[in-house]
């Protein structure tokens, strides 16, 4: 990288390519400044103000995700003013809803009535159903900041869950925006925005509408970016804690583009799928079947083995005695019939390197051309 621009962070001096905010900086260089509503791909907003860093020479912090790298800029993350302004933003964040994740002197009556209150709210009488995998919760905890310093504000919009995909509760929702722009800029649905004003703000579908009759395509994107529990899974709520599953990286199996996801297993079930947010070529965003889709994996209807018919039933086999027997009825009746008395029919829902070698096989080992594709059909 030129020498030519360079920036001082925390002492330690580090080139940047114009253009560059001193956030992408910070973090190409393993430095860590907390952020909760910048969305990697979208213009950053600055809105959480969790990201403030201290610039000398400047009247005031700075929000690192939205100011360009600057030669010669002097750049403290972690200095005493950061961490109170980070502290504050933190304390105004866990006392703006149902945020009982992080609230000392749990013994007193006003955490035991705010706790009843939240339980009336969600229906249950667990902690927030994102314990343990929440940024806020994360940085609460970094910062040791507790959210019993503000008078808890009151939550005035219902929780919605009138649909098969998504819990949507507002009382957990911070207003950090990144919903909006995963739906808007990444995934281009245009399907939410902020409705209303002041106190009463509030992530909108079209005319504040249930998802269920907006445009929402629940590609699920939304939950995807949610840095708390404002959107969640609504099969896997409170059903799914991130440290009993396990995480295995597959490729969707819905068509051929090739999407990379996670599977998360508990009890050698999957219990929840996300994307890959580093791997192309989706980079974390799926479609509705690929993110919700995965019902069918458990199912005792689905099929494991090969089955052959014999006398008007099917038996079980083997892999080798199915293929065997595949080769040899091919063989046959393109011995006796010619190649052009077979078809094939390939799949939308495999990836194209299969149905590069499935046409193969048909034109060079059948001997037709009799090929063709489910998408035609």
């Amino acid at each position: 990288m030129s020498k030519e621009h360079s920036i001082t962070i925390n002492g330690h001096c580090f080139d940047f390519t114009p253009g560059e905010t001193i956030l992408q900086v910070a973090r190409r260089n393993s430095i860590d400044i907390p952020t909760l509503c910048y969305l990697k791909g979208a213009t950053p907003t600055g809105a959480c103000r969790m990201c403030v860093v201290e610039i000398e020479g400047a009247r005031s912090l700075m929000t690192a995700c939205t100011v360009p790298a600057n030669d010669n800029m002097v750049i403290q993350t972690e200095s005493e003013s950061v961490i109170k302004s980070r502290k504050l933003t933190l304390q105004l964040l866990l006392s703006s809803g149902n945020h009982n994740c992080a609230i000392r002197n749990s013994d007193k009556g006003d955490w035991t009535d705010f706790q009843l209150q939240v339980h009336n709210y969600d229906g249950t009488g667990e902690l927030c159903p994102v314990w343990g995998d929440c940024q806020l919760q994360d940085l609460a905890y970094r910062y040791q900041v507790t959210g019993d310093r503000f008078t808890k504000a009151k939550t005035t919009s219902e929780l919605e869950d009138v649909n098969p995909f998504i819990v949507r509760d507002f009382s957990r929702c911070i207003l950090c925006g990144r919903c909006v722009q995963a739906c808007n800029d990444i995934q281009v649905n245009q399907a939410i925005q902020f409705g209303y004003r002041g106190a009463g703000s509030k992530v909108i579908a079209g005319n504040d509408l249930a998802l269920k009759d907006s445009d929402c395509v629940f590609c699920g994107e939304c939950i995807q970016v949610c840095p708390v529990g404002a959107l969640v899974e609504k099969n896997s709520r409170y059903q799914v804690r991130q440290w009993n599953t396990e995480t295995v990286k597959t490729t969707c199996s819905y068509c051929g583009v090739g999407c990379q996801l996670n599977l998360h297993i508990q009890d050698d079930k999957v219990v929840k799928v996300s994307g890959a947010e580093e791997t192309g070529p989706n980079y974390g965003s799926l479609c509705v079947k690929g993110r919700f889709g995965y019902n069918f994996i458990n199912s005792p209807e689905r099929l494991t083995e090969p089955l052959i018919k014999e006398n008007g039933a099917f038996r079980k086999a083997s892999w080798d005695e199915a293929l065997n027997l595949v080769a040899k009825r091919l063989g046959t009746i393109q011995k006796e019939n010619g190649g052009d008395s077979i078809g094939v029919l390939t799949s939308a829902r495999i990836t194209n390197e299969d149905n590069y070698v499935a046409q193969k096989f048909t034109r060079a080992v059948l001997k037709t051309n009799n090929i063709d594709h489910c998408a035609r059909l």
